[in-house]
């Protein structure tokens, strides 16, 4: 797989995005007070490497450790009375879960996490430790997402989906406003790319109040969904593989309605690394930035690291999140086999 997705991919901002910059502006609203405003900081080494400003937005400061209590907050925020008190369900690749299992504790609320036998234990029985009902299905993040369905039909939960919804890209795009607030000067982005949650809500805030800016999308060579897809100029399906950014992994919905069109028209730039970068990335993280970050939180460090990225002009890069395996940490920072 090339590590860019391919520059005919990445259009300019079309009229008529199907989540509006408004919608960011009411997420921030409602979940103010509820989520952390995260610090954003200076790197001196990552700034003398590149050559220009360098600031790491630390979303590993969020109760769960993870940017996704952003988007699971505003979406559960956002539900009528009737659709809480039915009950919640999502699939997750762990981080999700885990913000959805916070978000329905504070509205004293069930919620069931799917998720499939590649998720991490840490990032397992951090959700039952929420109080949220874990399942394992499958192998896939579609696998997981058929017992979502399933529970749904079955029993009327109320689904809250990892990325492709309105209110959950909302939400996460309440970062995107905390950047421009911060670094009014911004010219760069790096955001870890999956299933396009993450990186579209940011795209919407950013280039609706800064539009020069350039948002640049990072994921892993290994299953890299929405680079599939934005090369193919439409969603496929891929073959999930393990990953150090296993956040990352899973398909992006080949009726995907939200994230991949915001992702083509927003994004400018899709770059690809390797397992080998990623664990450099985390282990810069923690040597040089005091910071313990997990293999999708890390990629953006990776990319800059390696030279797939070059800066123009004062960057911001997403810490996405912390939730890293303390064992697997300790071997990558030792330089052995995760």
């Amino acid at each position: 797989m090339p590590h860019r997705a391919a520059a005919a991919s990445i259009r300019p901002a079309p009229d008529g995005l199907p989540v509006a910059f408004a919608r960011v502006e009411a997420a921030a609203r409602r979940i103010d007070g509820r989520v952390t405003r995260t610090p954003l900081v200076a790197s001196p080494t990552l700034t003398e490497h590149c050559g220009h400003p360098v600031h790491l937005k630390l979303e590993t400061r969020q109760p769960v450790g993870a940017f996704k209590l952003r988007g699971a907050m505003n979406a559960v925020l956002a539900l009528d009375e009737a659709a809480r008190r039915r009950g919640l369900v999502t699939a997750s690749t762990g981080n999700h879960g885990r913000a959805v299992a916070y978000a329905a504790r504070e509205a004293g609320v069930p919620a069931i996490v799917c998720m499939s036998a590649l998720v991490p234990v840490n990032k397992v029985e951090a959700v039952r430790a929420l109080g949220a009902e874990v399942r394992i299905v499958g192998r896939s993040q579609d696998d997981a997402q058929a017992e979502v369905r399933r529970l749904v039909a079955e029993r009327g939960l109320t689904d809250i989906p990892p990325f492709d919804h309105a209110e959950v890209i909302a939400g996460q795009g309440t970062l995107g406003l905390e950047l421009i607030e911060d670094l009014p000067d911004l010219a760069l982005v790096l955001v870890p790319l999956s299933g396009g949650g993450l990186a579209a809500g940011i795209a919407l805030a950013v280039k609706a109040l800064r539009p020069q800016a350039r948002l640049i999308g990072v994921s892993m060579e290994r299953g890299a969904a929405m680079a599939a897809s934005l090369n193919a100029g439409r969603p496929v399906d891929v073959t999930e593989e393990a990953t150090l950014a296993d956040s990352l992994g899973g398909g992006i919905g080949l009726a995907n309605r939200y994230t991949f069109p915001l992702c083509r028209a927003l994004l400018d730039e899709v770059v690809l690394v390797t397992e080998e970068d990623i664990a450099a990335g985390i282990r810069h993280a923690a040597t040089a930035e005091g910071e313990t970050v997990e293999g999708a939180g890390a990629v953006g460090i990776a990319a800059l690291l390696a030279g797939k990225v070059r800066p123009h002009g004062p960057t911001g890069l997403i810490l996405s999140g912390g939730n890293i395996d303390p064992a697997a940490h300790r071997r990558i920072l030792n330089g052995e086999p995760a």
